[in-house]
């Protein structure tokens, strides 16, 4: 068994190639992103309508800790940990290189522990002055205990970053795909068995509520560090407790890493605004807000970050290596792939916004659908950002990035105040002002990159682009018709009474892309078409 159990961590931990990488790290995202659905739908079925406060009460405590991994961690860790751990191995400095994760691993650990026990001491304060002033005094109450219980996740997530890293910048992404899946699966776990109390041998020991969501999540956030321990077997790192102080290579880590921590912590200032002021705007809003904007994350993972991670150790690489014309293809092809993807899956989504709320709640909800509509926008500016702002961390340029951030998310946030607090349009400025704001950081970012790498953009790479704007649209208006011919009934207050026709408006749609992209010619639509056809070919041969 234990032979076998090697065997199968050491299949999985192959070094994939880049366009089967993004496939997996795709296909990981749905299945998370599918459970994530299943997860809110649980927790909306039992508390949006019933208990808006605890709801949004929940919402508000993952706030903080969720910032400061942010603004710690998170992404920034991976875009300044990879290239330089990768010039490691490409000069056959392996030893170094694990020394190199060793240290990083040690000091995020004990930084992120420092601050989960501050958050636990100061979570009174920072909900009722900073993210929910305008809770009610029972639902503040409820989101201090809950953050409280939340606030190991930094440390926890912390670690799990670094282990993740590791394996993104030796191309191995199997594991490392998993471990957002086994996140939700905690959640759901704590959805369904610890809200009911948990009782161990006949002794009740925790009541249950919305607090047993709180420890699911705790749950899920051990399982994906397990997911991400088990991800590095086989791979020779070389663990040591111990920081090196002295390493020029450590130092160019934490070099880069305030640029891109400031960036990513500016990203989710902006986040802890929106909470703020929406908590202001009655009970239920907070929740509506956040789903709305899940949601429109849900294609970002799924495409523009799959994709783009899969791409960007190979454009380290190149650059690595100083082949700058190779970067430039490889950069193109991550680009073009992430258009030919997002564009139609934006426009598809925003004509069935009301089937997609549906799925997550019984009978939809007019406000979420609303607000995802505004935010359809972002859907397609934040899949381009996942590539463009890679295309200057691969360069070890963290700075352009945060400047441009800085820029927008400051856009952002004085839109929201103005939209909400002068034009008085509640939720929904919150959602225009965010998507105005993806649209001004995607283009600075184009600009810049454009300079830095000239003929980054060719003639070729803007013919393309016009053909998958064309077949976009034909598909938007395929979805926009089959969605008044598939009219949402008042019976349709189910999963299963809403994908049917969600899947059916969605595949008349896509079948109306792909046909013209083929006609056009568009390159990763030939291709897709060719290996369906060689597939097809293989069973009619079987048979």
């Amino acid at each position: 068994m234990k032979f076998k159990l090697r065997s199968v961590v050491a299949l999985a931990n192959k070094k994939l190639p880049i366009k089967l990488a993004a496939l997996v790290l795709a296909g990981s995202t749905l299945i998370s992103a599918l459970l994530g659905i299943f997860r809110d739908r649980l927790l909306n079925t039992l508390y949006l309508d019933t208990y808006p406060a605890g709801i949004d009460a929940y919402t508000v405590a993952f706030t903080v800790p969720d910032f400061m991994f942010f603004l710690l961690v998170s992404g920034a860790l991976s875009v300044t940990f990879i290239p330089v751990f990768n010039k490691q191995l490409m000069s056959d400095r392996r030893k170094e290189a694990w020394r190199l994760s060793s240290s990083v691993l040690n000091i995020f650990a004990i930084a992120t522990m420092v601050v989960s026990v501050l958050i636990m001491i100061f979570a009174e304060p920072l909900v009722k002055h900073v993210v929910g002033p305008g809770l009610s005094e029972s639902s503040m109450a409820l989101a201090v205990s809950m953050m409280r219980v939340v606030a190991i996740n930094p440390f926890l997530f912390a670690i799990s970053t670094v282990l993740a890293s590791i394996q993104q910048a030796v191309g191995r992404f199997v594991f490392y795909a998993m471990a957002p899946a086994v996140y939700n699966i905690g959640i759901i776990i704590g959805i369904t068995q610890f809200t009911g109390g948990i009782t161990i041998f006949g002794v009740q020991i925790f009541e249950g509520g919305i607090m047993g969501v709180a420890l699911g999540v705790v749950l899920g956030a051990i399982l994906q560090l397990v997911i991400s321990i088990v991800g590095v077997l086989g791979l020779g790192f070389d663990y040591e407790f111990k920081i090196d102080k002295k390493s020029a290579s450590l130092k160019k880590v934490f070099g880069l890493l305030p640029a891109r921590s400031i960036d990513q912590g500016i990203d989710y200032v902006n986040q802890l605004v929106e909470i703020n002021m929406a908590s202001r705007m009655g009970s239920g809003t907070v929740r509506s807000f956040q789903q709305a904007s899940s949601l429109s994350l849900m294609p970002v993972n799924l495409i523009g970050t799959a994709v783009a991670t899969a791409f960007f150790p190979k454009m380290t690489e190149d650059l690595g290596a100083d082949n700058t014309g190779a970067f430039k293809r490889d950069f193109s092809d991550g680009l073009r792939t992430i258009i030919w993807l997002a564009l139609p899956i934006s426009l598809v989504a925003f004509a069935t916004r009301g089937y997609v709320v549906n799925f997550i709640k019984n009978g939809g909800d007019q406000l979420i659908a609303s607000l995802l509509g505004i935010l359809v926008i972002s859907i397609f500016c934040r899949c381009l950002f996942a590539i463009l702002s890679r295309g200057f961390y691969a360069s070890q340029d963290t700075r352009t990035p945060l400047l441009v951030s800085v820029a927008a998310i400051g856009l952002n946030i004085g839109l929201a105040v103005w939209f909400t607090l002068g034009l008085k349009i509640g939720p929904y400025g919150l959602a225009y002002a965010e998507s105005i704001g993806a649209v001004v950081e995607i283009t600075l970012l184009m600009v810049l990159l454009g300079r830095k790498f000239k003929n980054l953009f060719s003639l070729q790479f803007a013919r393309t682009v016009i053909k998958i704007v064309f077949a976009s649209a034909a598909a938007f208006v395929v979805a926009y018709f089959m969605t008044h011919q598939f009219q949402l009934a008042a019976t349709d207050d189910s999963f299963g009474d809403t994908f049917p026709k969600f899947l059916l408006i969605s595949l008349g749609s896509f079948l109306v892309y792909f046909l013209i992209g083929f006609v056009l010619k568009i390159p990763e639509t030939r291709q897709m078409v060719g290996k369906i056809g060689k597939m097809l070919g293989r069973v009619v041969k079987k048979r």
